[in-house]
């Protein structure tokens, strides 16, 4: 089974008020090494904008949702204001 919802982000947060140290194996390395990283949370909302045809859908399926995520790869990143889709797939166990 697989659900679509559409999610506006509505904010971005540094989670701490420090970097993060984190242990990542890069390029597939044998050994980790250590980098600093800016946790962020970032806060979602579904949308519902009576002048847009999709956003009527999916208000129908899905009429109220808050999402709040925490990010420390810095290559993630949300814009507030901007619509993303968030697919829901059944886990393997």
């Amino acid at each position: 089974m697989t659900v679509r919802a559409k999610f506006r982000c509505t904010s971005v947060e540094l989670s701490s008020m420090q970097p993060a140290t984190q242990q990542r194996y890069v390029g597939g390395g044998q050994q980790p090494i250590e980098v600093q990283v800016w946790p962020r949370t970032f806060k979602f909302s579904a949308i519902y904008d009576t002048s847009v045809p999709e956003d009527q859908r999916y208000a129908t399926a899905t009429p109220y949702a808050e999402l709040r995520i925490q990010v420390d790869n810095p290559a993630v990143s949300f814009e507030p204001g901007k619509s993303y889709y968030l697919d829901f797939t059944d886990a393997e166990e």
